[in-house]
């Protein structure tokens, strides 16, 4: 489970640019919840984000994760039980390392390299059988480099390699918003897919409003650092797209835009 509790985080503290963006801002993520997150920009999505996975500091406020306070935990440590895709899909993958390299860098998260060489070439069966399930054709380019491979196909190597070691969370910032609506859908199925079958908790920040409908059993709006719309269950399978958009515009308006 996370937990955010009382989370406060202000942008350039004691300039003329301050901006508070959360003041006491809580939430719970309950186990084996796949959330999708939607909200207009500088709402506080991907700020959140960072926040959980300490890619930025916050003021006030606790970070629990399985009952532990990690506010305070390096940013390399708190990957031990958590995954996250980029937007970029250039982010996931090394493009100097053939596709074998970057699975086999995956497969050691969290181990120690020696010496010794870095492929085991015990496991490279193994790594074309889980290439294969994304019916992609990857398990027969182990020896290309990853930087020439499409932007769709990186990213479903990403996800892949994310998920290879055991965690517990899985963050997704925007993964599908630089891909092409095929390849997008491609992934939504393959993230569905993996969550469901390592029963994974996920949270994902998407704009694509259809994906926040389709996908997942709980969805979030958030607005100027507050949650302003939460459904799960079965109140989230009755959520259309037309419930979003209509708060969406609603906000919006009242915004003044």
């Amino acid at each position: 489970m996370i937990e955010l509790r009382n989370i406060t985080k202000i942008y350039n503290p004691g300039e003329i640019t301050e901006m508070t963006l959360f003041h006491d801002f809580s939430l719970t993520v309950e186990d084996g919840e796949f959330l999708s997150i939607v909200g207009s920009n500088g709402s506080g999505k991907t700020s959140m984000l960072n926040i959980i996975c300490g890619s930025i500091p916050i003021e006030k406020g606790e970070i629990i994760i399985n009952g532990k306070n990690i506010a305070g935990t390096p940013e390399f440590r708190r990957y031990t039980n958590i995954g996250r895709v980029y937007q970029n899909p250039s982010m996931g993958t090394c493009p100097s390392l053939t596709i074998t390299e970057n699975m086999a860098l995956a497969d050691n998260k969290g181990g120690k390299f020696g010496l010794s060489m870095g492929v085991n070439k015990k496991r490279i069966a193994y790594y074309r059988e889980m290439l294969s399930t994304l019916g992609l054709g990857l398990e027969d380019k182990m020896d290309i480099r990853a930087g020439s491979l499409s932007g769709g196909q990186r990213q479903a190597m990403a996800l892949l390699m994310t998920t290879m070691t055991p965690i517990d969370f899985l963050i997704l910032d925007e993964h599908t918003a630089a891909l092409d609506p095929k390849t997008a859908e491609l992934i939504m199925q393959l993230t569905d897919k993996i969550v469901r079958e390592k029963k994974i908790t996920a949270m994902m920040v998407t704009h694509n409003l259809r994906y926040a409908v389709e996908y997942g059993n709980r969805v979030i709006m958030m607005h100027g650092g507050n949650v302003v719309f939460d459904r799960k269950g079965t109140e989230k399978a009755a959520t259309s797209v037309q419930d979003l958009l209509g708060l969406f515009n609603e906000i919006s308006i009242e915004c003044g835009n």
